[in-house]
């Protein structure tokens, strides 16, 4: 009784789909299509006004060596992006006293680094591993991906609800299969392009990128909590996220090869 709205309501979506892909399409550093709607200036100020907003709720580290450490590291890594890649030449790095192992990079040429990864990212190679995946989903334009991509969701279905093709609670369920069917799996996958994009990064800076996989294994050891289905989490698996840089392994260590020949060495301590 139900298969006709359902069938015009998932018409609709793969049409709205369409539509958004045709008009709204751009291509990731590994060559995926993406939808990328608005502007990276517009980007580029919701990041710096978040970075702003975070640093008047959240402390900010005032202890020299641990600012130093981290500066020289992301720094490391920022050198070696060519304009093509960012057009950001001088990002702000803040390092955050909170006891959450994180990291982020945003928008706008914004780097933060909280206090708690570094009992986790354990060398200077691990952690530009970590600030190599988050510069990697600034240049990779994820954020403004990702936004597309909800607003596209939320304008279907808010069409779907007016057309009347749809009831309350399919609408519902339809949400949830938006959720999980298109949103997540983005996710995922840009997830994913982050690990490869950051492998580059911190080899052509002279960061040993076998150390990426290490940086993995302590993750997974200094997890308090189970992990959610890889189908239900926008993150994958230790064992998927692992195997995918394994395979990219003889190119990063070429490429960190290359760098180390041509005088990158960095030196930032612990």
């Amino acid at each position: 009784m139900t298969m006709v709205p359902v069938r015009i309501g998932l018409r609709l979506l793969s049409a709205a789909g369409l539509a958004c892909a045709i008009l709204a399409c751009a291509t990731s550093p590994l060559g995926r299509r993406q939808l990328a709607f608005f502007p990276d200036a517009q980007l580029a100020e919701m990041g710096a006004a978040a970075f702003n907003d975070l640093k008047t709720k959240t402390q900010v580290s005032t202890v020299p060596t641990t600012n130093e450490y981290v500066r020289c590291v992301a720094n490391a890594v920022t050198t070696v992006l060519s304009p093509a890649e960012s057009q950001v030449r001088t990002w702000e790095v803040v390092v955050f006293a909170s006891k959450d192992a994180n990291a982020f990079a945003l928008p706008g040429g914004k780097i933060g680094v909280y206090t708690g990864l570094l009992g986790v990212a354990k060398t200077q190679d691990q952690l530009a591993a970590v600030i190599g995946h988050e510069i990697a989903h600034v240049l990779a334009r994820h954020s403004n991906e990702r936004v597309s991509q909800a607003y596209t969701a939320q304008v279907t279905l808010a069409g779907l609800g007016q057309s009347g093709a749809v009831s309350g609670p399919m609408m519902a369920a339809l949400g949830l299969g938006t959720q999980v069917g298109i949103l997540l799996p983005f996710g995922r996958t840009q997830e994913s392009e982050a690990d490869l994009i950051g492998l580059d990064l911190m080899a052509r800076a002279g960061f040993d990128p076998r150390q990426a996989t290490v940086l993995w294994q302590n993750m997974n050891a200094a997890r308090t909590s189970g992990a959610p289905p890889e189908f239900l989490s926008t993150h994958p698996s230790d064992a998927t996220r692992t195997a995918k840089l394994n395979a990219r392994m003889v190119s990063a260590i070429s490429l960190y090869d290359a760098a180390r020949a041509a005088g990158r060495r960095p030196r930032c301590g612990p």
